[in-house]
């Protein structure tokens, strides 16, 4: 991606500002629709998995991009989920017994600063829900 492209990101659509902010997420990386929402700061996380839906033939890592209990959606018409799952083993994204993904582990902290501010993003603070943290850490240690 060239600079000029990385910085027309200000006027650009709020789809558009969520592919740019999914493109960011490195492989074997994973980021919620919550996160990406709250990076955007303008949608809300449904808007962010619209987006996803409605990638299309654009060059981004939809795959990347789950819910924030650390499992794959369902897709509105069913099936999709086995597709992902396998694009996120092959980078080395490893699930529970429960379907599940450690965000502790596999979860990417956002891009930098200096990215989000040459492109507009002022995001939100991202939630915490450390009782998640603890079952997950529990779960996994029990594996």
């Amino acid at each position: 991606m060239s600079a000029e492209e990385e910085t027309s990101f200000r006027g650009a659509s709020v789809y558009e500002r969520i592919y740019a902010i999914t493109r960011r997420i490195p492989p074997g990386r994973l980021a919620s629709y919550a996160q990406i929402a709250a990076i955007e700061g303008h949608c809300t996380p449904r808007m962010v998995g619209y987006a996803m839906a409605a990638v299309g033939a654009r060059p981004v890592p939809w795959q990347r991009v789950i819910n924030s209990r650390g499992t794959i959606s369902e897709r509105r018409h069913g099936g999709g989920t086995g597709r992902q799952r396998q694009l996120l083993e092959n980078e080395g994204v490893v699930f529970d017994r429960y379907g599940r993904v450690d965000f502790e582990v596999f979860g990417w902290s956002g891009p930098d600063w200096g990215w989000l501010d040459d492109n507009g993003f002022f995001p939100a603070p991202p939630p915490s829900n450390p009782r998640r943290r603890r079952r997950m850490s529990r779960e996994l240690d029990a594996r």
